[in-house]
């Protein structure tokens, strides 16, 4: 049975003094969108422990640095993920986390899970998002960053 608590982390890397997005593409059976990476907690999971673990298996990469932020979201519950929550769930929080790395390597995607990722500007990112609470969480980590930066 599906924990109903997720996180979203959203990777990120420096490359000439600008920041870029790690965007991935679901397979067409999870619904075939882009977002940054995420998952549902499992077994006794904390928040940081389910990020680090969904963000080496989506991409191959351990992260420099990874920050749990402040934003979070209520997602309500969809018509056919009743049966994967605990009976009575109505909404699924989620936890926005910040992955930074350094440039090595691609990353090696889970072909269960993506079939594309593509490294973007802050507004590429933007026009590749389609979840409304995927744009505002990426508005908040540009935000982030732009402050980290001063």
């Amino acid at each position: 049975m599906r924990i109903p608590i997720q996180v979203l982390v959203y990777p990120v890397r420096k490359a000439n003094d600008n920041w870029e997005y790690l965007m991935l593409k679901r397979v067409k059976s999870l619904g075939g969108f882009w977002q940054g990476v995420t998952g549902a907690l499992r077994g006794k999971e904390n928040l940081v422990q389910a990020a680090n673990r969904l963000f080496f298996k989506e991409t191959g990469y351990i992260p420099n640095v990874l920050i749990q932020t402040d934003l979070s979201f209520k997602i309500p519950m969809k018509d056919g993920w009743n049966e994967n929550c605990p009976v009575g769930t109505k909404e699924i929080p989620e936890y926005l986390f910040i992955a930074k790395i350094d440039l090595k390597g691609l990353p090696k995607i889970d072909p269960n899970q993506h079939t594309e990722w593509k490294w973007c500007s802050f507004e590429e990112a933007m026009d590749l998002l389609y979840w409304e609470n995927n744009k505002v969480a990426l508005e908040y980590v540009k935000r982030f960053l732009d402050k980290d930066r001063e």
